[in-house]
């Protein structure tokens, strides 16, 4: 019985990954399978399952770019937090730290920063906020592992997606294979029809 609810609680927790992308299901016997209703021709078939491969690379495409977006943010958040922990060891001292900043790409300028307990960080969406140091640590460390889970959840849907091209291309290729195969059976039949 347990395993039971273990191996139904997983099959859940699968949907639930996935929940954005539909499942492609494998045609098993494409006879049965172009007798149901909405399945007239190989033709309308085949163009219902080029449409669904292509929002496939819709999908595709669009979790490249968020996956590439977070690739490139989780470094930046680190780097944010190494920056607020070096801070953090000179607050108490009365010397000012000195740094350089980056005003462009490869640009960079002096600067002396005085100790302080208050730090400002750009949240996105021309927004920036003044928080204290371990505010903005504590915001940040929850920031790079929401970043890091996201990531890994496009790497599963990623995978997950490359399955339903590999299952709707399969499909394809069947559904033609077995227009092909009718036709000739049809095609020879004629031809000893008319002998």
């Amino acid at each position: 019985m347990a395993t039971t609810i273990e191996s139904a609680a997983a099959a859940v927790g699968n949907k639930k990954k996935h929940l954005g992308i539909p499942e492609a299901v494998f045609v098993e016997d494409v006879d049965s399978f172009m007798k149901q209703p909405g399945n007239e021709t190989a033709d309308v078939v085949l163009r219902r399952l080029d449409e669904q491969y292509q929002k496939y690379k819709y999908m595709e495409l669009n979790l490249a770019q968020k996956k590439l977006r977070l690739k490139n943010q989780i470094p930046q958040i680190k780097q944010t937090l190494e920056i607020l922990r070096h801070m953090q060891t000179k607050k108490d001292s009365t010397d000012p730290m000195e740094t350089r900043f980056l005003l462009a790409d490869n640009v960079y300028c002096k600067a002396s920063v005085p100790p302080t307990d208050k730090v400002c960080l750009w949240l996105g969406a021309n927004v920036m906020l003044e928080y204290d140091i371990d505010d903005a640590q504590s915001l940040l460390e929850k920031n790079l592992s929401t970043a890091s889970r996201n990531l890994d959840s496009l790497e599963e849907d990623l995978d997950f997606l490359r399955d339903q091209f590999t299952t709707t291309e399969v499909n394809m290729a069947r559904v033609y294979n077995w227009d092909v195969k009718r036709r000739s059976q049809a095609n020879s039949s004629k031809t000893a029809d008319m002998s």
